[in-house]
């Protein structure tokens, strides 16, 4: 499994408190992704939830919470900071998403992630 940057998507398709699913490499387990845009910034996770390892979502890029003030897993309820990925509330508290380096370059936002799984 190599780590390497990926250009996932455009900036402009990622509105303000918003987030939006990557997944990048080949075969049949590609790696699961997240580009938040919280508060002017852009941060990056894995799609995993840090309970069960689940992904986060149900419906693509259906992240947020209700009143759009943190990411929610929709199997089991774990809720979850933008910002920093940390678990507030639900069976994982305490815990963290994983989360992936980050940048923006030229309006497109780069992600260091494995090739898979």
């Amino acid at each position: 499994m190599a780590v390497r940057e990926w250009q996932v998507l455009r900036l402009s398709s990622l509105a303000e408190s918003d987030a939006k699913e990557f997944r990048v490499g080949d075969g049949e387990w590609p790696f699961r992704g997240i580009v938040v845009r919280w508060q002017g910034l852009v941060h990056a996770y894995a799609n995993s939830c840090a309970h069960l390892g689940y992904p986060l979502n149900i419906d693509p890029d259906k992240f947020f919470t209700v009143d759009g003030q943190s990411l929610l897993c929709t199997a089991h309820g774990a809720v979850f900071e933008p910002a920093t990925g940390l678990c507030t509330a639900g069976p994982c508290s305490g815990g963290s998403l994983r989360r992936l380096e980050s940048r923006v370059q030229d309006g497109w936002v780069f992600v260091s992630a494995p090739d898979s799984l």
